[in-house]
């Protein structure tokens, strides 16, 4: 049997890593600036987080959600202590796509709506309602085409304003620094201006913080650099440092209701004790800091190196954008055959940077100095 061939894969095997660097199978090694898609919050093989999942493994690493599950509950309070969401619910799934899917779905529940709004240049998931919701029709198949969501531009006050007043969004879902959309962040005016309109109209505010959140723009949210408090949050990527995991993070206004919504792997005990240990992790190595330095490190470092080709570097903490004047892709190229470094990109142009939260200046400086081989040769 053959693999579904729907990836473009590198012509590279990554066989093991360690912190910010990864090796090959041949033994060549590479800085890792990519974070296998902003999935390895806490950096490859964490010997703490190795421990943990090892001896959950070891004593029992799934049981169905039909029992308690004590390592949920103490997930949960963990979580809601880091963050600073200390009285919101927690519903766990495994992936983004399957968050955001479960949000909009228990905001559909609550206000019976059927209409969802969504940033132009949004991405939220392959599934159903989440990727309707991704501004993307390449990858909407006709069955997923049912007219629920309306895209609209960041930062336009006056047209999400109009589409609330129609009294049928069911939500508001929001990237507070989309990735997908090129590393750009909406602004603070604006997502104050629309908690305020949603509340109004009864509409759920969702914020999407699968790529941009858990430490990766230097404060534990993205949109805790914004001012504003969602309904709900949706996580995932670096929430287990690559073992399957996602969640809900869900205001207490909203009401469980038994068989509303469910999940046969989410919050597993395996995945619950890596959760557990990711979290130890950022408390004691102050990852959530060492984002928000060395990422305003890196970027000022970027800048002023003067490199060519380089239009902007815009981002927050370690989720930072790259805009070439010519495609990303020969630069990209060069960087992983010849530089030794992944990287992510957007768009045509843009150099997506999603390293591990514990990054160096070291490894910064190092970047740089590749980033510049790259882009010269």
């Amino acid at each position: 049997m053959n693999l579904f061939d729907v990836y473009p894969l590198m012509d590279v095997t990554i066989a093991r890593g360690r912190g910010c660097t990864v090796w090959d199978s041949e033994g060549q090694e590479y800085l890792d600036l990519y974070g296998g898609h902003a999935v390895i919050s806490i950096g490859h093989c964490h010997p703490h987080y190795v421990a943990a999942m090892s001896e959950q493994l070891g004593t029992l690493g799934f049981y169905s959600n039909s029992v308690q599950n004590p390592l949920q509950r103490e997930f949960a309070r963990r979580l809601g202590e880091a963050c600073g969401y200390e009285d919101y619910q927690l519903f766990l799934v495994n992936s983004g796509a399957e968050a955001n899917e479960n949000a909009l779905k228990l905001a559909s529940f609550t206000n019976g709506r059927t209409r969802v709004l969504s940033l132009e240049k949004a991405f939220h998931g392959r599934t159903s309602l989440a990727v309707e919701a991704t501004a993307n029709p390449k990858i909407i198949a006709p069955v997923n085409a049912n007219g629920h969501v309306t895209y609209l531009p960041v930062n336009d006050v006056p047209a999400w304003k109009a589409e609330l007043e129609k009294g049928d969004v069911c939500a508001c879902i929001i990237e507070c620094i989309q990735g997908v959309g090129g590393i750009r962040m909406v602004e603070a005016g604006f997502m104050q201006q629309l908690e305020q309109l949603c509340r109004e109209h009864g509409t759920v505010l969702v914020c999407d913080e699968i790529q941009c959140g858990y430490g990766r723009s230097g404060k534990f949210f993205a949109h805790q650099h914004l001012g504003i408090r969602p309904d709900m949050i949706t996580v995932a990527k670096g929430i287990c440092n690559g073992f399957p995991m996602s969640g809900v993070l869900i205001s207490p206004e909203f009401k469980p209701v038994y068989g509303q919504l469910g999940t046969t792997f989410g919050g597993n005990h395996l995945a619950c004790a890596g959760a557990i240990a990711v979290l130890d992790v950022m408390e004691q190595e102050r990852l959530v800091e060492n984002a928000a330095e060395v990422g305003e490190y890196l970027m000022q470092a970027i800048r002023a190196a003067g490199l060519p080709h380089v239009v902007e570097v815009r981002g927050k903490g370690l989720m930072i954008g790259i805009e070439l004047d010519i495609p990303y892709k020969e630069p990209r190229r060069r960087l992983v055959s010849e530089q030794h470094c992944f990287t992510g990109c957007s768009g045509t142009n843009v150099l997506r940077l999603l390293p591990p939260l514990c990054l160096t200046r070291a490894e910064a400086d190092s970047f740089v100095d590749r980033l510049r081989a790259s882009l010269q040769a």
